[in-house]
């Protein structure tokens, strides 16, 4: 118990330290009375390549911060929680991605906020525990589906309420994760086999070595025929 303790706070740590970034610059924002937003990605310009690594640090305010704080920290901790062999190289990914993803195809206009990587979180936790087939992953995918399903909507322009939302970056965040889940099926956490599962492999190769025995000793008969 005090192990997986330990783990969840190791796991807390990367995605509060990001999260921690944000606020300070946020308040940062507040207390020298200026507005970082043109570090943001601008699509297609050299100006904007900086925002590729620094847009999910910058939000339009608060109450935007507010909104991706809980959501960033929940599936940030439970990437690092579950797929902790990966999830530096899984987060790494999403981030980069999204930016470059959102440099090319965004409309013109500054791009900011981690809202794209959250989207990628929400999409690679739950393609993978679908994927693996674990229990506890499975699990893990229905909770990311309860609590943002609705998320799939935020990546398609007709259903957003507000036009200044960058669905650019929810979209190439759900892409990011996508990729990431395929690519990393067969790393990190895998479905325990239970004894049966296991007998039944070793029954499946026993035949197939008979099988491919009987085959030759056919074609032996055959050839001497």
């Amino acid at each position: 118990m005090q192990n997986e303790k330990n783990r969840l706070w190791t796991s807390l740590v990367i995605p509060g330290f990001l999260l921690l970034i944000m606020w300070l610059v946020l308040f940062g924002e507040y207390l020298l009375g200026v507005d970082w937003g043109n570090w943001g990605v601008y699509p297609m310009h050299v100006s904007g390549l900086p925002g590729i690594i620094l847009a999910p640090f910058l939000h339009e305010g608060i109450k935007h911060l507010a909104a991706n704080s809980l959501p960033f920290l929940v599936l940030g901790t439970a990437l690092f929680y579950f797929y902790r062999d990966l999830s530096l190289k899984v987060l790494l990914f999403i981030w980069v991605f999204t930016g470059v993803w959102v440099w090319f195809g965004g409309r013109d206009a500054y791009h900011i906020g981690a809202s794209g990587i959250i989207y990628g979180l929400a999409s690679f936790l739950f393609l993978s525990g679908v994927i693996r087939k674990d229990t506890r992953l499975s699990a893990i995918s229905l909770i990311v589906i309860f609590l943002y399903g609705s998320l799939i909507w935020g990546a398609i322009p007709n259903f957003l309420p507000e036009k200044n939302i960058s669905w650019e970056s929810h979209l190439g965040g759900l892409a990011a994760g996508i990729i990431m889940a395929v690519f990393y099926r067969n790393s990190g956490p895998q479905r325990k086999k239970y004894t049966w599962e296991l007998e039944e492999e070793d029954e499946d190769e026993e035949d197939g070595y008979w099988n491919s025995s009987l085959t030759w000793e056919q074609k032996e008969k055959s050839d001497s025929d």
